[in-house]
């Protein structure tokens, strides 16, 4: 697809240029004539649905994947013929992947300073060396961390500075970041991105792949869009709209509106001033058939550790909890399952599916025994099952036998759907459905949810997003450490009103 970039280009240096840039998997096309560059001082941003290419052309630049013959890339001018790991990092390009790649169990000063002791073949560990390496990391990111202190022990936002730390030590030119703020507060974000621009301004290049669209505008300098392997686009930040991104990414237009509830009947869910020490204080509300009743508020508020009570993974201390007028305590999800409660957790890899399993046995593992017959399973019925559940939500590629862990995010998420649709469930509770996957498959996730609560279900959503929360829901609560602060029809609700209550008190005023 022919080059389309808008906007006067900044002339800073060009640190990396990716021209020609094609993979070929068995019978997959997974990058095609991809040009792409990274410029000294720039913060570019790599943008693109769930498989569009962004991984693969990561692992070009981080030498795990060799391009497919034709393919250039040019690093501060020179043309490197064969990239492979050491050499993309001798060459500055470090990669900060989600999950971090550290080591939970040795401290902050061994992290960031091992593998650079290792690689100059040190046979004897130089502990003064690796103390001054460490600090001086630390000091250029400007932040307060113990490096005597265990990995394991720091939240997600610390070991993700150490990992930045890690980076410098190597002397990196080009940092590239993936989905860097998933799993960060707004205040953690805000910080991060203060350290990035200060990287940036130390002439580093930085490549920031990220599905939220307000802090791409927010931290970065041009955006480039990648569709179905193929480069679509770049854009310089201030000369382009939200709106053009996205039908640059999907190839359509998306519009995010409010979808009230067609069919919503009688109370099926009472909770009544229920609490657990540390957890939750004095929750309740209600929950009708045939609604999606949202649950925001800022991370830390108490959300998820209320829905789990429902659920039987974080019981109440006190208070009651009614389902169809008879009061329940599940102590267990399997006991809320007999109930008629479902969960989809918020974590879809770590607690929502079995990633070396097939399709077929993540969807109907919670109804294994309904396909038991005289002590055999039989296997065609379960089939049957798990390929309806596929094409009823459609599931892409729709293949029963393809492991969880090859499918997309959003794919994942509709399998982890699925499983609990099988359950025939009357409350299903989902917590941040679309979670760090791209605009086009929340667009599904959200039409199928609304769709589920328009033929009678139950539905409780729990989203950090607030134009997620506000386009599907009937009602919104929102939290506020621990306790319920507000309540709102959705119809009618903004952004504005929703954080003015997850961040101050009720009766307090904002500035």
């Amino acid at each position: 697809m022919q080059a389309d970039i808008k906007g006067d280009a900044s002339q800073a240096e060009v640190l990396i240029s990716l021209k020609n840039v094609s993979k070929t998997f068995p019978g997959v096309k997974a990058l095609q004539n991809i040009n792409f560059d990274v410029r000294a001082g720039e913060v570019h941003g790599l943008i693109g649905e769930n498989g569009a290419g962004k991984s693969t052309l990561i692992k070009v630049l981080a030498g795990v994947h060799e391009p497919d013959p034709g393919a250039e890339i040019i690093i501060n001018g020179e043309t490197v013929k064969n990239m492979t790991p050491t050499e993309s990092m001798k060459r500055g390009i470090m990669v900060i992947y989600q999950d971090f790649s550290l080591f939970p169990t040795l401290t902050v000063k061994e992290n960031i300073a091992f593998s650079e002791q290792i690689d100059k073949n040190r046979r004897i560990i130089n502990w003064k060396e690796i103390d001054r390496t460490s600090k001086k990391a630390l000091d250029i990111l400007g932040v307060d961390i113990d490096p005597e202190a265990k990995l394991g022990s720091l939240s997600t936002a610390k070991q993700q500075l150490v990992a930045i730390a890690r980076a410098l030590v190597y002397d990196a030119k080009i940092l590239v970041m993936d989905e860097p703020t998933s799993a960060l507060s707004s205040g953690e974000v805000q910080n991060l991105f203060r350290i990035v621009n200060d990287l940036k301004a130390r002439g580093l290049g930085i490549i920031f792949i990220s599905h939220k669209l307000d802090e791409l505008f927010q931290i970065c300098d041009r955006m480039s869009v990648l569709r179905d392997g193929q480069y679509i686009g770049t854009r310089i930040n201030g000369q382009t709209t939200t709106s053009e991104i996205i039908t640059m990414m999907v190839g359509r237009e998306i519009k995010e509106e409010h979808v009230g509830g067609k069919n919503i009947g009688e109370t099926i869910l009472e909770v009544k001033n229920i609490s657990k020490r540390g957890n939750y204080e004095d929750i309740s509300f209600t929950l009708r058939k045939g609604e999606v009743l949202g649950i925001t508020g800022l991370v830390g508020a108490g959300r998820t550790e209320t829905v789990r009570a429902l659920f039987g993974l974080n019981p109440p201390d006190s208070g009651e909890i009614f389902l169809e007028g008879k009061k329940i305590s599940p102590k267990s999800p399997a006991e809320a399952q007999k109930l008629g409660i479902a969960y989809v957790p918020e974590s879809r890899r770590t607690e929502g599916l079995v990633l070396q399993q097939d399709a077929e046995s993540n969807i109907t593992l919670s109804i294994l025994r309904k396909f038991v017959r005289r002590g055999l399973v039989s296997f065609s019925e379960r089939k049957n099952e798990a390929v309806s559940l596929i094409q009823q939500l459609g599931v892409k590629p729709p293949y029963p036998s393809m492991q969880a862990e090859k499918f997309s995010g959003g794919n994942m998420q509709k399998i982890v759907v699925a499983k609990w649709l099988a359950t025939n469930p009357k409350v299903l509770i989902v917590d941040e459905p679309t979670n760090g996957i791209d605009v086009g498959a929340k667009t599904e996730i959200h039409a199928l949810l609304r769709k589920l609560a328009d033929d009678g279900m139950a539905i409780i959503m729990v989203s950090s997003e607030l134009p997620e929360i506000l386009s599907i829901s009937d009602r919104v609560l929102v939290m506020r450490r621990g306790r319920i602060n507000a309540e709102f029809d959705a119809d009618g609700l903004n952004q504005e009103q929703i954080m003015e209550k997850a961040v101050l008190a009720t009766g307090e005023k904002g500035a």
